[in-house]
């Protein structure tokens, strides 16, 4: 039996880390919750690769070295690895979309961007949908096809919100994610941040849109989870929702700093889902 410090060591990173992703995952039964954590840390691992200050070539360097660290977590004494590798012994956890991720990441540090939504897409399959399909292998479904497809999809949704949410971080990274199809049709041209307050409004309320129509489709996984993993769901994606809400209630603010929610209202939406109330 595997000592608990290497999961310990991936549910500390996750909670102080991903507030968001920590308010779902702490509703799960405890073989579950540590493997999601071990899953959350080691993708914290490779997205701060892409977010760090080196040089694009010692990030795309460092990106390979996480790729081959896949291959070794049976055997690694490094803490998330050996938790991963413990955590993908109990539970069939496809390694392999951890590829995906470490594509998409790849992106970023390549500094790409996307001239239309049918471009962005993969890119959100990879740095997030991967991260659905990797959670779904860990929920478990007696339909595992039908939820993965759907929790990709909830990825979408998700890494949607994100952009929504970042836009001024990602601005001051040289970065943007809305496709530029978009930001064209809205009068916005391709400096988002000397737009019109109101070309920026009439953008933002329809990227917020497209994110809501896919929330729409990926959250007809939850009837294939269990009750608890369910809950988990729900919270994470219930959280998501309102930040959402928020970015439509005032879209020029995205211009002003990353929207977010106070710990209460997290915590209040964890709660309803765990009781089976919609948010």
């Amino acid at each position: 039996m595997m000592a608990t410090d290497p999961y310990r060591h991936c549910e500390e990173i996750t909670r102080a880390r991903a507030a968001n992703f920590y308010y779902g995952i702490r509703l799960l039964p405890v073989p579950k919750r540590r493997a999601l954590c071990a899953i959350y840390a080691f993708a914290r691992r490779v997205d701060d690769i892409g977010d760090g200050l080196l040089t694009a070539a010692e990030q795309l360097h460092l990106l390979e070295q996480a790729r081959a660290d896949l291959g070794r977590v049976s055997s690694s004494t490094d803490p998330v690895l050996s938790a991963l590798g413990d955590a993908a012994a109990r539970f069939p956890i496809p390694l392999s979309a951890f590829a995906d991720l470490i594509d998409g990441v790849a992106m970023d540090t390549r500094g790409e961007r996307f001239a239309t939504f049918d471009a962005l897409e993969p890119y959100c399959r990879r740095v997030a949908g991967s991260i659905g399909r990797l959670s779904v292998a860990v929920f478990g479904s007696s339909r595992p096809d039908t939820a993965t497809r759907l929790a990709d999809d909830l990825g979408v949704a998700m890494q949607l919100t994100n952009v929504l949410r970042d836009v001024r971080e990602d601005l001051g990274r040289g970065r943007m994610y809305i496709p530029e199809e978009d930001l064209d049709r809205f009068g916005c041209g391709p400096d988002l941040g000397m737009a019109p307050p109101a070309a920026v409004g009439a953008l933002v309320r329809f990227e917020a849109a497209r994110a809501r129509d896919w929330f729409r489709r990926g959250l007809r996984l939850l009837p294939l989870l269990d009750s608890r993993s369910g809950s988990c769901v729900a919270a994470m994606t219930g959280i998501y929702r309102r930040i959402l809400a928020r970015v439509e209630r005032h879209p020029e603010g995205v211009l002003e700093g990353r929207v977010s929610l106070p710990p209460w209202e997290k915590a209040w939406v964890a709660a309803r889902s765990l009781v089976g109330v919609g948010t």
